[in-house]
């Protein structure tokens, strides 16, 4: 465990240092920073309706076994955010065994979608948004798609894509996955999955188990989610 190495007067401990999970954040630099702020302030003044109208999409990394991964600080109260008491690293990392692919809206949801390998451009255009993303929108007109800046989302083979079959796409900042709702969900569904009564012993089985617990979570979840938008920005 990481602790700060500052000495705690015996004051300060009756106050209430604790011991609290590190805060894990993205790498931003100052243009990310500029570019979060700005996007922000475009949607401030949007409203339930607004949001409700957006399908959040994103794919997620699932391993079959971790490690806790967890560090920890003694920190006072409202210092869990500041500098020292953050850890800042890429979204990304290795030792991956698949992927899913996913979107939520606050009254949809897609199907979950197991991706074997990488997710190059041309099959997220052909796997993902040809059978399951374009057939969505058509049911639901006045949705737009949201997906980050991902390099297989913003190929110019996807952009023109997404043009010819007329798809609104919500403008979307680097670095930004934390600020999608649906980040949440792989939580949630990380949780479940690891919270069943015969956990997964092998890719097959913890594939179906994703797929199974996506299709339990409830849609008031996913709705208040996508509600707490709203307050995001």
């Amino acid at each position: 465990m990481v602790t700060t190495t500052a000495r705690v007067t015996a004051g300060e401990r009756r106050a209430g240092p604790r011991v609290w999970r590190l805060v894990v954040r993205q790498v931003l630099i100052r243009h990310h920073r500029q570019q979060r702020r700005l996007w922000a302030q475009t949607h401030r003044r949007w409203n339930r309706q607004d949001w409700q109208k957006v399908l959040f999409t994103d794919e997620s990394r699932f391993h079959l076994t971790r490690g806790d991964g967890r560090i920890c600080v003694y920190l006072r109260r409202n210092e869990c955010y500041t500098e020292a008491c953050n850890l800042e690293r890429d979204r990304f990392g290795g030792g991956v065994l698949f992927m899913v692919w996913g979107g939520v809206s606050q009254h949809h949801r897609t199907e979950l979608v197991v991706i074997a390998g990488n997710l190059k451009a041309v099959r997220y255009r052909d796997d993902i948004l040809l059978p399951h993303v374009v057939p969505f929108l058509q049911a639901h007109p006045d949705m737009t798609l949201q997906h980050d800046n991902a390099t297989s989302h913003t190929a110019c083979s996807v952009f023109d894509f997404l043009q010819d079959r007329n798809v609104s796409v919500l403008p979307w900042p680097a670095k930004g996955p934390d600020l999608n709702p649906i980040e949440h969900v792989w939580d949630l569904l990380d949780r479940r999955v690891r919270a069943r009564a015969i956990p997964p012993r092998n890719i097959r089985e913890l594939a179906g188990a994703l797929v199974e617990e996506w299709g339990n979570i409830s849609q008031q979840e996913l709705s208040n989610l996508v509600q707490s938008m709203r307050s995001s920005t």
